[in-house]
């Protein structure tokens, strides 16, 4: 992993990502200022954000100082792949994604399209391996992929390896078997992450913060048990001390 491409996030509250799963900007930024006056959160913006809020919005929150993950799971032909890596660096973005399923030489594409956008301070690409909405039976009986969900998030992330990309998005319960077969330089993201006693909503595969990260997870990515909390801040602030309480640093070492 190339250093200036992924910073090293070893405080808690930068291995945290607040997902701003918001309709449109104007709520995105109510829901960003009960940090006024506190530590920046790392966020996410996702497509329907993205989407309604648009690129200049989002540049705006990189120029406020904020870190952002750009979470479009890009997936189409090579060159259309890598024209949109080369637009979205642009924006001075902490991580894109990219669907890892689009093959090694979309992937490759993109990383050769943010180099050559954003010099030594691209952002970091991470693949998508299987989502986490996605269990055994939809894998073999809708997609048509044989083998458990493991197999898959493996050959997938073996895959991201080798086309050169600093991460992968996984689930907490496959960040260990990634970390131990494919190597601990690899950037593992997981959403799906859920507090006790939280309903999963349309996730199959979640795990609280604790499991996820002393399972491998260097980077957490939630989104509904904090922005659907009457005190988000509080909430975020919790996160953050759990994950620097558990028993991983984000070199996946024990502490």
């Amino acid at each position: 992993m190339s250093v200036n491409a992924v910073p090293a996030f070893r405080e808690a509250h930068k291995r945290l990502i607040v997902a701003l799963d918001f309709p449109c900007a104007h709520e995105a930024d109510r829901f960003l200022s009960r940090w006024r006056g506190r530590e920046k959160p790392f966020v996410k913006v996702g497509m329907q954000l993205f989407y309604s809020a648009g690129p200049s919005w989002v540049a705006g929150l990189t120029e406020a100082g904020y870190s952002v993950f750009l979470d479009l799971k890009l997936h189409d032909i090579p060159h259309t792949v890598a024209g949109a890596v080369g637009s979205l660096a642009s924006l001075g973005v902490d991580l894109i994604t990219l669907h890892a399923a689009g093959g090694s030489r979309m992937m490759e594409a993109a990383r050769e399209a943010a180099e050559v956008k954003s010099g030594e301070k691209r952002p970091g690409l991470l693949a998508v391996t299987q989502m986490t909405s996605t269990d055994g039976r939809m894998l073999n009986d809708e997609l048509g992929i044989p083998g458990s969900v493991r197999d898959s998030v493996l050959n997938l992330a073996h895959l991201a390896r080798r086309a050169g990309m600093d991460g992968v998005v996984c689930s907490g319960g496959e960040a260990g078997w990634i970390k131990e077969e494919i190597g601990r330089e690899l950037l593992t993201v997981t959403p799906g992450i859920r507090l006790e006693g939280q309903v999963k909503d349309d996730q199959k595969r979640v795990m609280t913060p604790e499991a996820a990260v002393n399972g491998g997870s260097d980077l957490l990515v939630v989104g509904r048990p904090i922005i659907r909390s009457q005190d988000p801040v509080a909430v975020w602030m919790d996160i953050a001390e759990r994950i620097q309480m558990s028993g991983r640093d984000s070199d996946g070492k024990e502490a």
